[in-house]
Formats: structure tokens, C-alpha cells, sequence
């Protein structure tokens, strides 16, 4: 294994995002083209002007999604592929698509669901924070006693990497829980500004529909593998796809052990494809001897493809 492309989640999303490839490349117009048709959005508008809209879930979601699977278009349009791919929470769908287990349009449907779902779930009284510079299994311990002790969801939301673990939940046991870790020896605790409790439990609701939105999509053969965040596996079984995408919704999300399953793979080569530059930000903290490249602007584009 060599070149692993991977696909950043929400929270990277910011207006202008790949408007410079729709401008230039009739075939990643053509994607927002379809994701409009597919949502009855005008996906472009929300990604490239001024709005209010663009953070929020439901259109943030099918926003990021657009952009990732037209930059990777471009790309794939050029004669590039990946030997694995892998995505951070709502970027498993871009994975899904370079992996050709889910077409594009099926994707965008699904998506634009999703984030519906998952805004309306939780709408009032859940919050994550980020905890900087604590052990992983410290925080975990934490939420659980917190959990335990309090009788409210307060758990871990995202394994990003090391000395960056995002706990989600209810409000007052995710501040209680911060406060916890504070005196455990965390440097910071980093409240973050999101509109639900993502990947806890109280999003199980809609995780439930998702699966009733997925039950009529068509999952494809695995062309290649892709790794699911639920498990930091590869997902080998066509048929579990669904099962993970509705329990990837309120579970944790491990991309630090994603990551560090595809480089005792041999991954060599990781590339974010997508606004940000999150992904390879946790990169330089899980393994700084592999080769990251960033691809969200077409000068990031043309550096890559003529490296």
C-alpha cells in the first residue's frame, strides 16, 4: 500500500471552498450540478457566497461532501487514485464514494438526510469540548465516572490524535467532565462551537433514520478499501456498510487509529482532499516519517499532480 486518500469532516467548511475548481473544471461544476439536482439546494451559492447557513448541520454536511467529491474528481479525472481511502465523521461518505461503494448521487441524498437528522436530534442542551494534552484512556475513564456519577451522557466523540481527544454530550457533564480533566493534568479544554452533541448517544435517534434513509441505497462492491471510524478497520463486507454508517453517528470516532492501522499497512502517502487542513494537521502529531499532502486550493491542486 502506498497513497491513501482521505476526507476531512465538518468543521473545515468555509465560504469560497472550491469555487476556484468549479470556475476551472467543467467536471467538478458537474458535481455541484448533481448535488443541486439531487437536494434541490443550490449547493454552489451556499459553498461560495456570504450566508448564514453554511455552519449550519443540515447544509454544512452536503456542503463539505460536494466540495470533497469534486476536488477528488478532479483528480480522478487526471488518472489518480488511491490504494486506501478513509474519512473523519461526515468524510467517510467522501471515502465511500473514491472506494465506489456509493455513487455520488446516492451519497448526496443520503447526506443531505443525514445532516437534517442529526441537527433536529439534540437541537437544545449538548456541547463538545476539545481536551488538549491528557492520555486518551484518562478522558474515557472520566466520562464514564462522570456519566455514572451524574446519570448524563457525556463520552468521547473524537480519537483526532495524540493530545487531542473532543468529549461530547450533555452540556453539564461535558463542562463537569472538562473541569475533571482539567485537574487530571489536560492543558487546555476547548469548548467548541457546534450545534448538537455529535457521536454520543443522544444522536442514536438519528442514526435510527438514517437507516430507514439508507434501506433503499445500492452498496457496491468495495473497489478499494476503505477504512470505517467505528471500528479503525477496513470494511470488508459490502453488506455491514449500512450498519456502520448509522452506528458511526453516535459512536466515537477513531481516526488516530485509522490512520495508524493504514501505516502499519505501509501507507506511505496520505492526502487530504477537501477545505481545511485538519487532517494533515493531526498528521504531524501521529506520525511525522509519512508524506501528507493538502488539497483544497488548485495551487494545492497543481503542486500535487506535478510534484
Amino acid at each position: 500500500m502506498k497513497t491513501v486518500f482521505m476526507f476531512p469532516g465538518q468543521g473545515s467548511q468555509y465560504v469560497g471552498m472550491g469555487k476556484e475548481f468549479y470556475d476551472a473544471m467543467p467536471e467538478c461544476k458537474a458535481v455541484y450540478d448533481l448535488a443541486a439536482e439531487v437536494t434541490g439546494l443550490d449547493v454552489a451559492e451556499l459553498c461560495f457566497t456570504e450566508n448564514d447557513k453554511l455552519n449550519i448541520t443540515e447544509y454544512t454536511q452536503i456542503c463539505m461532501l460536494t466540495t470533497e467529491a469534486a476536488i477528488y474528481t478532479a483528480l480522478k479525472e487526471r488518472g489518480y487514485q488511491a490504494d486506501a481511502t478513509a474519512g473523519l465523521s461526515l468524510g467517510e461518505y467522501g471515502a465511500l464514494i473514491a472506494s465506489g461503494t456509493m455513487t455520488m448521487k446516492d451519497a448526496f441524498s443520503v447526506v443531505r438526510k443525514r445532516g437534517i437528522y442529526m441537527q433536529e436530534a439534540y437541537p437544545n442542551g449538548g456541547a463538545m469540548s476539545a481536551i488538549l494534552g491528557l492520555e486518551a484512556d484518562t478522558i474515557a475513564s472520566i466520562c464514564e465516572e462522570e456519566q455514572k456519577n451524574c446519570g448524563k451522557v457525556v463520552s468521547v466523540a473524537n480519537y483526532n490524535c495524540p493530545g487531542q481527544i473532543v468529549i461530547t454530550g450533555e452540556a453539564s457533564a461535558v463542562e463537569a467532565a472538562g473541569e475533571k480533566c482539567k485537574e487530571a493534568g489536560a492543558k487546555r479544554v476547548v469548548p467548541l462551537k457546534v450545534s448538537g452533541p455529535f457521536h454520543s448517544a443522544l444522536l442514536e435517534e438519528a442514526g435510527q433514520k438514517l437507516g430507514e434513509a439508507l434501506a433503499d441505497v445500492t452498496i457496491h462492491p468495495i473497489e478499494i478499501p476503505y477504512l470505517t471510524n467505528v471500528t479503525a478497520d477496513y470494511v470488508k463486507d459490502p453488506a455491514e456498510v449500512k450498519d456502520y454508517l448509522v452506528r458511526q453517528v453516535s459512536s466515537s470516532v477513531r481516526w488516530q487509529q485509522t490512520i495508524e492501522r493504514l501505516i502499519a499497512d505501509g501507507a506511505q502517502e496520505f492526502v487530504e482532499i477537501g477545505p481545511g487542513r485538519s487532517l494533515s494537521g493531526f498528521m504531524k502529531k501521529i506520525n511525522r516519517d509519512v508524506t501528507t499532502y493538502n488539497i483544497d486550493k488548485m495551487e494545492d491542486f497543481e503542486t500535487y499532480v506535478n510534484r
